[in-house]
């Protein structure tokens, strides 16, 4: 029945480390209620997979769980993504839509990065936390609804209200539940696990290579800034870019922030050295693995789509006719 937080059940919460344990027992022990729980962790660390495992072990894991990004969508249009429009709300609204809370109705609706919301919806919010009711954009008439909120941020939100960018009073009303995800580099006894996990789960169809000693040092020895998403896109590379059944320390790439040291052109550095041809290697590598479906090779190389497209225009990758 809670099969979403067992440890290494379901959605990829697979840990041996005790403060996470600790974390899966407090989500669990909250699962059942309708409290507002808010996920804090740095990008990466898996607060989406919580926020589902969590809808999955509650009374309401038979209805919709709806996951909105809120710094996914203009200051414009993230109200209408929320609370839905009436026809002609606004240009463009060709016909009524419902938002998400009404999509999520009984269910659980996921506010991911709630602290990029602007001030203005921050209001709104509170009064839909309060009355328990959405207005559509461009309707005076209120809806009902029945929806249990998990939100998450990598904000620290006690600094936002400071600043002034994040009301005090909605800050208290998410505030109800809070769990915070530690970094993948305070878990370290999980990387290997991790590791082999994604061998394995990205080695479909197929035996997993083996991973030579100098790459296994490679993997569990950097700091990992992405996080669990940072180590399955490295794994991921990995397995596009080896040869015969062994992955090599140079088939462990690591798309690094740039550096005092580096340029700041963003081009992917490994031990101080430049590995263009490896960038334009691994990007063509998934255009062809994803049939030259832009948002997929961005997202799996954890890439702004904006940064891609210039990736792809530098290193004279839109010729279709190449995948």
């Amino acid at each position: 029945e809670e099969e979403g937080l067992q440890p290494g059940a379901a959605h990829g919460i697979l840990t041996r480390d005790p403060q996470m344990r600790l974390i899966i027992d407090q989500a669990r022990r909250v699962a059942a209620s309708d409290a507002t729980v808010t996920i804090f962790g740095e990008s990466g660390t898996g607060k989406e997979l919580f926020a589902r495992a969590i809808h999955d072990a509650s009374p309401r894991r038979h209805k919709p769980f709806i996951p909105v990004n809120c710094a996914a969508f203009s200051k414009e249009l993230i109200e209408s993504e929320l609370f839905g429009h009436l026809k002609g709300a606004f240009t463009g609204a060709a016909s009524d839509r419902k938002g998400a809370f009404e999509e999520a109705e009984g269910g659980t609706i996921f506010l991911d990065e709630v602290g990029e919301l602007p001030l203005e919806l921050q209001a709104k919010l509170l009064r839909v936390l309060e009355s328990k009711e959405i207005r559509r954009v461009g309707s005076s008439r209120p809806i009902s609804v029945d929806v249990r909120i998990v939100a998450a941020t990598n904000r620290n939100l006690h600094r936002e209200v400071r600043a002034g960018r994040f009301r005090e009073d909605l800050f208290y009303r998410l505030f109800v539940v809070p769990l915070t995800l530690p970094p993948l580099r305070n878990r370290r006894g999980d990387i290997e696990m991790l590791i082999q996990h994604f061998l394995e789960t990205r080695s479909v169809g197929r035996i997993p290579p083996r991973l030579s000693d100098e790459a296994r040092q490679r993997l569990v020895s950097h700091d990992w800034p992405g996080n669990v998403r940072e180590l399955k896109n490295t794994i991921e590379r990995a397995l596009l870019l080896h040869s015969g059944d062994t992955i090599e320390a140079s088939d462990i790439t690591f798309p690094l922030q740039t550096t005092a040291a580096a340029p700041d052109d963003g081009l992917l550095y490994v031990l101080g050295k430049t590995m263009a041809d490896i960038e334009r290697e691994v990007i063509r590598i998934h255009l062809v693995a994803y049939q030259g479906n832009r948002r997929l090779t961005a997202e799996t190389l954890g890439m702004a789509r904006s940064t891609l497209q210039t990736r792809i225009k530098a290193y004279g990758l839109d010729n279709e006719d190449e995948w």
